[in-house]
């Protein structure tokens, strides 16, 4: 038997966490060096112990994501190969991840390979992307259903911000912003602005991530 490679879990989910660890404590290739539940301090372990290859949820606790913390590491420890992974259907993490230098993405629930193959290919130095986002349904409509620009003012919403500062945000017009919601709601069948920004976050469709000063 060869050299185990070093896995750090980064999960506030108990059971995908508990999950993690038995199948990485199962395996012949793989030693779990440590797990917890915060995005935010994932860095620092890194600094401390050896690790090879870290599983990351995007969203831990007390909201830290893993993204962030992905970049810090890959900036500081370029070859420790992480492998972010998630539940959330939102369209722009994959992007993120690949421009940060993640080395592969995994949905938790419909991903057709298991997660230690998806390891193994990892480890191999291959880099794993779905071709697809999951698809979730809000309201009459489905999420391949609105155009790019759209999702970026419903991100917006989510975060309860006004038309007004959604323009600022996005650098459009008023109007273009107005025209953007009402095409939602009319794809939706949904009522008013409010109810479509409340039914996109619960879905997860779109997840706003920016902090404001």
């Amino acid at each position: 038997m060869g050299k185990k490679y070093k896995v750090m879990v980064v999960e506030d989910q108990i059971m995908p966490r508990q999950l993690f660890e038995w199948l990485i404590n199962s395996s012949e290739n793989y030693e779990l060096a440590i797990s917890i539940d915060n995005a935010a301090t994932a860095d620092i372990y890194c600094l401390n112990q050896h690790i090879d290859l870290i599983l990351m949820d995007v969203i831990t606790k007390k909201g830290a994501s893993g993204l962030e913390a992905a970049e810090r590491i890959k900036q500081k420890h370029p070859h420790i190969k992480i492998i972010i992974v998630t539940s959330m259907p939102e369209c722009s993490w994959m992007d993120r991840a690949k421009r940060i230098g993640v080395e592969s993405f995994w949905y938790k629930e419909v991903n057709e390979e298991s997660i230690v193959t998806l390891m193994d290919k990892t480890m191999a130095g291959e880099s794993i992307y779905p071709e697809t986002i999951p698809q979730v349904e809000l309201g009459l409509a489905s999420g391949m259903d609105f155009s790019k620009r759209e999702l970026e003012v419903l991100r917006e919403m989510t975060g309860g911000y006004t038309n007004s500062e959604i323009a600022d945000h996005l650098f459009m017009s008023l109007s273009s912003v107005k025209t953007h919601i009402q095409s939602m709601l009319d794809k939706t069948g949904f009522h008013n602005r409010t109810e479509l920004a409340v039914k996109a976050r619960e879905s997860g469709l779109v997840i706003l991530d920016r902090k404001e000063s």
